[in-house]
C-alpha cells in the first residue's frame, strides 16, 4: 500500500494527464470527484451494464489472475482515498463514465476531463495496479470499453456539453482556453455551433492561416507534425534498448513493432512531443513523399513506469509510452533523398487513445498535408528519422532554459542533410 504523501504527490504530478491539463493540478481534487462518481454510479445500481462492461465482468469471472489483480489493486488503495470497494463497484463506475461526455470546468483544481484516469489514479499507483494495467486481457477489455465511450462521443447525444453555459465547452472561458478563435466553426448560429458530436469539437479543424507551412518549396526543411510541447530530442537511438528503466531510452525495435523498415531507423533520431487538452489534435505530414507503411499497433493505455520515482520535474512515462502504448505507424518515403524514410508515430495515452489515419499506404502526401487525428483522449507524437538524415534540429528543446518547448504544426523543426 502506498501511504507516503510526498510519494503520492510526486507520482500524481508526474502523470501525463496532470501535466497536459486533463486532470486537476493538485492531487487533492481527485478523491472528492471520485466520491461523487461513486454516489452517481450507486444511484444507477439497477441499470443494465453496457455490453463492453458486461464483457469485462465475464472476464473477471473466468480469469482468476485478472480477478485477483483487480481485487488487490482496489484493496491496496489507502482507505482515505478508496472510492471503489469491490470489482462490482468498479464496473458500475466505468459504466457511468462511458454514458456521458466530460463537461467544461474553469477552475484548474477541479478539472476532470479524463474521468477514467481520475478513477484509476490511486489504483495505478499500487503494486497490483501496475501489474493489472499491463495484463493483456484486462487491457483489451478496457480498450473495448473505451471504444464504446468513443462511439458515444462520436454520436449526436454527446453534444449536450457543447453549450455556452458555465460548464459548457462553448462558454467564454472555454473559448479562450481552447483558442476557438483560431478554429473553423461549422455554424456559430446553430445549436452546438454546428458540431456533429463532442469528438467533432475535440478534433476541430484549425484555420489554415493559423498554421502556414514553413518553406513549402524547400525539401530540406522538416516541419512539425503536430501542435505540442517538446519532450525530448534523442540522437543515434538504439535498435534495442531497455525502455523500462528510469532514463526511458528509445528502443526502435519495440517502437516499430515488427516493421520491415526497422533497421533503417536504427542509429537515427527521435523528436517526441506531447499535446495538451487545448492543442490542435490533428497531425500533418512533416515531409513530402509516399506513404509506404500504415497501421495501428494496439498497445497499453493506463500503464505508467514505476521507475520514474519522485522525478516530478519530468513528464513521467512519455518515452516509455512510445514502446508499449497504442500507437500509429505512418512511414513516408521522402522525396528528398537525404531524408530517406520518416516515421510519424502518434501515441495514444489513457482514455480513448483513438488514432485515426486519414491516408492509406501508397498515397502521395505533401508537406503540411493533414494525415490523421486523435479522437478524445491523451496523446503524444514521436517522429523517427534515419541515421544521418537530420543535419540539425531547430525546434525549441526543454533543456534550454532560455527557450520554450512549444511547437506548432507545419512550422520548421529540423533541417535535413
Amino acid at each position: 500500500m502506498i501511504d507516503r504523501q510526498d510519494e503520492l504527490d510526486a507520482r500524481y504530478r508526474g502523470l501525463y494527464p496532470v501535466r497536459a491539463g486533463f486532470l486537476p493540478a493538485g492531487r487533492h481534487g481527485v478523491t472528492p470527484f471520485n466520491r461523487g462518481l461513486q454516489a452517481a454510479a450507486m444511484r444507477r445500481d439497477d441499470a443494465e451494464l453496457e455490453p463492453s462492461v458486461q464483457a469485462l465482468a465475464r472476464l473477471m469471472e473466468r480469469d482468476g489472475v485478472v480477478r485477483m489483480l483487480v481485487a488487490e489493486m482496489i484493496d491496496e488503495v489507502d482507505a482515505a482515498h478508496r472510492t471503489v470497494e469491490t470489482p462490482g463497484e468498479l464496473l458500475r463506475q466505468l459504466d457511468h463514465i462511458i454514458r456521458l461526455a466530460p463537461h467544461w470546468e474553469d477552475d484548474p483544481a477541479k478539472r476532470h476531463f479524463f474521468p477514467m484516469s481520475t478513477l484509476f489514479t490511486y489504483m495505478m499507483m499500487t503494486r497490483a495496479g501496475e501489474a493489472a494495467f499491463r495484463n493483456r486481457r484486462f487491457n483489451d477489455a478496457l480498450r473495448a470499453i473505451l471504444r464504446a465511450w468513443c462511439a458515444y462521443l462520436d454520436s449526436p447525444d454527446s453534444r449536450d456539453v457543447l453549450n455556452e453555459g458555465p460548464h459548457g465547452w462553448l462558454s467564454p472561458q472555454a473559448q479562450r482556453y481552447n483558442r476557438l478563435d483560431t478554429c473553423r466553426i461549422p455554424d456559430k448560429d446553430a445549436s452546438h455551433w454546428g458540431f456533429a458530436s463532442f469528438n467533432a469539437f475535440f478534433h476541430r479543424e484549425i484555420k489554415p492561416s493559423e498554421r502556414p507551412i514553413s518553406a513549402p518549396a524547400d525539401p530540406r526543411v522538416v516541419v512539425s507534425a503536430n501542435d505540442g510541447t517538446v519532450y525530448r530530442v534523442a540522437r543515434e537511438v538504439a535498435s534495442d534498448a531497455p525502455f523500462w528503466i528510469k532514463a526511458q531510452p528509445y528502443s526502435v525495435r519495440d517502437m516499430l513493432a515488427g516493421s520491415p523498415l526497422t533497421e533503417r531507423f536504427a542509429g537515427g533520431d527521435v523528436l517526441q512531443s506531447y499535446l495538451s487538452g487545448a492543442d490542435y489534435h490533428r497531425w500533418h505530414a512533416p515531409v513530402a513523399g509516399t506513404v509506404v507503411e500504415l497501421r495501428v499497433v494496439e498497445g497499453l493505455m493506463f500503464s505508467n513506469l514505476e521507475s520514474m520515482g519522485n522525478d516530478i520535474s519530468g513528464m513521467g512515462s512519455q518515452g516509455y509510452y512510445t514502446n508499449i502504448n497504442t500507437r500509429g505507424i505512418c512511414i513516408i518515403k521522402a522525396d528528398h533523398p537525404g531524408l530517406g524514410h520518416v516515421c510519424v508515430m502518434p501515441v495514444g495515452i489513457t482514455e480513448v487513445s483513438s488514432i485515426r489515419h486519414s491516408v492509406e499506404a501508397g498515397d502521395r502526401v505533401e508537406k503540411g498535408q493533414e494525415i490523421g487525428r486523435f479522437s478524445y483522449g491523451g496523446s503524444s507524437m514521436a517522429l523517427l528519422f534515419e541515421r544521418g538524415a537530420i543535419e540539425r534540429f531547430t525546434a525549441f528543446v526543454p533543456d534550454d532554459p532560455g527557450r520554450t518547448g512549444r511547437i506548432r504544426v507545419n512550422a520548421e523543426i529540423a533541417i535535413a542533410t
